[in-house]
């Protein structure tokens, strides 16, 4: 009998659009859409190439939170794919567009639905589940996009968590370089977990379809000495919970008995 590590629950980002939701704390994110802005266009523009295109065009955002940086995402993709086949070589009757908006299912789709831009020019719905399963049908997917959510894992690696293992990640919420035991074991995970989201993709996905996937990671030439990036500020907070443990465990107890 195979014994399979219990998976990690899927917690959804702070929901609603007060100071600690998500939508008031992802600008970093909503920076990177709009970098990658240049990168999807010409993909879409350059690799795009679905032959007897429908009438009908299908999108799914994995990983959409409440919609505040997928609804600029989902602008950037409808606007590259109608001035795609707009193009004087290419005709084609009006497009109609079909958004399907994923995330776990204690996501805050209400706050989504709620905010959606009233100018949009595609079908809304939403498909709750975790993305490394299938949730589309068959060859019904067009265009898929992920932005800053692959990198989540669905289980910690047991052997970071083992005080008798070579990649036990002692004191740290951070693997660093350097732990390359450590770094392997995080990699091995995150590699079963691309794998399960992409094998369900390719059965979703139409032929020649396209899939736009941002995901942050740590450059090879990173020297973490003498430049500033996402590491720099989860070793910071990593520090702080450290110190914060050490003081509670420092705490002196006064135990009085009162007779």
């Amino acid at each position: 009998m195979t014994h399979m590590r219990p998976k990690l629950p899927l917690h959804a980002m702070n929901a609603g659009d007060g100071p600690h939701s998500y939508v008031q704390n992802s600008s970093y994110q909503r920076g990177v859409v709009d970098v990658a802005k240049p990168e999807i266009e010409e993909e879409i523009a350059t690799k795009l190439d679905i032959k007897n295109l429908p009438n009908r065009f299908c999108i799914a955002d994995f990983g959409c939170s409440t919609g505040h940086n997928s609804f600029p995402a989902i602008q950037i993709i409808t606007e590259a794919i109608n001035q795609k086949y707009k193009s004087p070589k290419i005709t084609s009757e009006s497009l109609e567009f079909s958004v399907f908006f994923n995330d776990v299912i204690t996501n805050d789709f209400d706050t989504l639905f709620r905010s959606l831009p009233p100018d949009i020019h595609y079908h809304a719905a939403a498909v709750p589940g975790d993305f490394h399963c299938r949730l589309l049908p068959e060859y019904s997917l067009h265009f898929a996009y992920s932005s800053w959510s692959l990198q989540w894992l669905t289980a910690v690696p047991e052997a970071v968590a083992d005080s008798g293992s070579p990649e036990w990640n002692k004191g740290e919420i951070l693997y660093s370089r350097d732990r390359k035991e450590v770094c392997d074991a995080y990699l091995d995970q995150f590699e079963k977990d691309i794998e399960s989201f992409l094998e369900s993709r390719a059965v979703e996905m139409v032929s020649e379809g396209l899939m736009a996937l941002l995901v942050p990671a740590v450059p090879d030439f990173w020297n973490p000495e003498s430049e500033y990036t996402i590491p720099s500020d989860v070793n910071l907070l990593g520090s702080c919970l450290v110190d914060m443990a050490e003081k509670v465990t420092n705490i002196p107890t006064t135990i009085s008995c009162v007779k």
